[in-house]
Formats: C-alpha cells, sequence, structure tokens
C-alpha cells in the first residue's frame, strides 16, 4: 500500500520538475473528477435512502447540512495545498478536493431554485453526473496512465 504513495510521489515530481506542470494538472484531474463523482452520486443515494439522517443537529430543526462539511473539507484542502508541496501530497490533497466538490455540490441544486422538488433534483443530479463523467472520460487516458505507473497490472 506504502508503495503506491512512493510511486505517486515520484511521478508527481518527475511532472513537476520537467518544467511543464500543465502534464500534472491534467494527471490530477482525474481523481478530483473521480473523487467527486463517487462522492455526489453516494451522498445522493444516501439522501434518498436516509433523508432525516444528520451529523450534527444543534438543537431540533437546527441541523448541518453535508454541504456545509464539503466546504470545510474544501478549506481544508485550500490549507494543505499552500502549505504542502511535495507530490504524494498533492495528489491526495486532489483525492480532498474532490470529495469536497462532491458534498458540497450535492445541495448547490437546491440553492439555485430554493426548492427540492424531483423535477429540479433529477435535473441538477443529472447534469452534474453527465458533466462529472464527461471529465473523468475527458482525462482519463493522463490518468489511467498515471496509475498504471503506480499500480503495475
Amino acid at each position: 500500500m506504502f508503495m503506491i504513495f512512493r510511486k505517486m510521489r515520484e511521478g508527481i515530481r518527475s511532472k513537476a520538475g520537467n518544467g511543464r506542470p500543465f502534464e500534472l494538472s491534467v494527471a490530477l484531474i482525474f481523481p478530483i473528477a473521480f473523487a467527486f463523482l463517487l462522492t455526489f452520486v453516494s451522498s445522493r443515494i444516501f439522501s434518498h435512502f436516509a433523508p432525516n439522517f444528520y451529523l450534527l443537529e444543534v438543537e431540533p430543526g437546527l441541523r448541518v447540512h453535508h454541504f456545509a462539511y464539503g466546504f470545510f473539507i474544501l478549506a481544508a484542502a485550500a490549507y494543505l495545498a499552500l502549505i504542502h508541496t511535495g507530490p504524494r501530497a498533492k495528489y491526495l490533497i486532489a483525492l480532498l478536493v474532490g470529495f469536497g466538490l462532491g458534498l458540497a455540490f450535492d445541495e448547490f441544486g437546491m440553492w439555485l431554485r430554493l426548492r427540492d422538488d424531483d423535477v429540479a433534483r433529477w435535473n441538477y443530479d443529472g447534469f452534474n453526473i453527465i458533466i462529472g463523467f464527461f471529465f473523468v472520460v475527458l482525462f482519463a487516458k493522463p490518468g489511467i496512465r498515471f496509475l498504471k505507473m503506480l499500480w503495475p497490472f
């Protein structure tokens, strides 16, 4: 398991050290998009089957929704990106950003319409899943190449 982190660090270091940061940013879009899709779809499924589940209910009727946790995760990822510049950290921060975006964007559609009916929800969910899938497919080649370097199978 720890071998993969060393390979990620070496891959990111070689891409960052060659003077072409574009290759690194393209390789990091894949884990962001993958973590986003996984988190977004999982949170939608979880919200469908357990709509009244909240991690923190300050008082009856006053709840902290999961999109707020997404913003806290994004803030933590931004801080970590500022203080950590290592290759392993970049990959893990990319996964953290995708996770935070998935939680934050899950409720964003409700903010746009200020209602949570089925038609608005399905339109927004479908749009996010299609766009997320588009990014995964678009950046799959460099992402798969990066994964093959990490896990030679």
